[in-house]
């Protein structure tokens, strides 16, 4: 087990009171076995069942995590927000939504239905996420993916690389997504080859990462856009507010308004046991356990999460709460 914290200056009393805050959560529910590893794509059955890691991350840049960080495991669904971002920077906003909603929907995340409108329910869906990499320019697929793994890479402040193994397998099953991909090139939201879009989309789904970049990316969320660790601009602030809204709204599959209701942050949930979590202007969070519940969330990070934001008033709804106001102290710059 990896219990450590990365200092630039001596540690106060409120950093060694998340510390041991995240070691003692992460001692609960490690005995937590509730929840299964996905098993419709098939690479993802492999994973340890056992792997739990939590890492924060402030806009100061203070590094925090308990557990398996620096396990690696596939971004899956959460890219899903990013690629958002990156087809409004690229189109603007206005753009992309008359191709996709941002009405929750409900149904499962590989639902086949659309909106009456025509368009995809929201971009943290498949048929939505689908729809919003169809939007990414370059002349070949590997030029788009290039252009994903830049993003993500720079909002994870290291280098990633994609998993050619999840790849393979998602490619090889992925009939669900085909059908949602010529359903979308049936209503003219999919320009170009429907083969080539889900392509990229497979490859978006299998980069690697680990709790500590997920937490590194939500504190790039949380910092506007730029990554406080690097210093990098990695979107607008304007991208940054749309993709934080539609996560808060629709990020945590058909438990999204439950999530809301509890947990209160904007956050995106992945089938390969990830969990990233944003509170605006003051830090990121990211989980990792593959035990996932019957609509595809991780069991020990919903949990997880859950107590660290009752515990330190993370809602964005709880005013009066003193742990809003000691993390603000604790992670405002500098």
């Amino acid at each position: 087990m990896n219990h450590s914290i990365m200092q630039k200056r001596e540690e106060s009393p409120g950093h060694t009171h998340l510390r041991k805050t995240l070691d003692r959560l992460h001692k609960t529910y490690s005995a937590c076995h509730e929840g299964n590893v996905a098993t419709y794509i098939p690479e993802l059955a492999k994973a340890n069942p056992d792997h739990f890691g939590v890492a924060v991350v402030g806009i100061d840049g203070e590094i925090y995590e308990a557990g398996e960080t620096s396990t690696e495991f596939t971004i899956q669904s959460i890219s899903k927000a990013f690629v958002f971002g990156l087809a409004v920077e690229t189109h603007g906003r206005d753009a992309v939504l008359k191709r996709v909603g941002v009405e929750p929907s409900g149904d499962a995340f590989n639902s086949l239905e659309l909106r009456s409108s025509r368009k995809p329910f929201n971009p943290m869906i498949n048929a939505g996420a689908i729809t919003d990499t169809g939007m990414i320019t370059g002349g070949t697929v590997k030029e788009r993916m290039n252009k994903i793994l830049r993003l993500l890479s720079d909002a994870a402040g290291r280098e990633l690389r994609v998993d050619e193994d999840v790849y393979r397998s998602e490619r090889e099953t992925g009939h669900r997504n085909r059908a949602i991909g010529h359903l979308l090139k049936n209503v003219d939201l999919i320009e170009g080859e429907v083969e080539e879009v889900l392509d990229l989309y497979f490859q978006q789904c299998s980069v690697l990462l680990n709790a500590r970049d997920l937490a590194t990316m939500g504190a790039t969320l949380a910092n506007l856009g730029t990554n406080p660790v690097t210093g990098k601009e990695v979107l607008s602030f304007d991208s940054v507010r749309d993709v934080l809204s539609v996560m808060f709204t629709c990020g945590m599959y058909d438990f999204a308004g439950e999530w809301a209701f509890r947990v209160g942050i904007p956050a995106k949930s992945g089938v390969g046991g990830g969990i990233l979590a944003v509170i605006n202007r003051q830090l990121g969070i990211g989980t990792y356990s593959p035990r996932l519940d019957s609509m595809g969330n991780s069991v020990r990070g919903i949990r997880l999460c859950t107590d660290l934001a009752e515990e330190m008033g993370l809602h964005i709804f709880n005013f009066t709460n003193p742990g809003s106001s000691f993390i603000k102290a604790t992670f405002a710059k500098k």
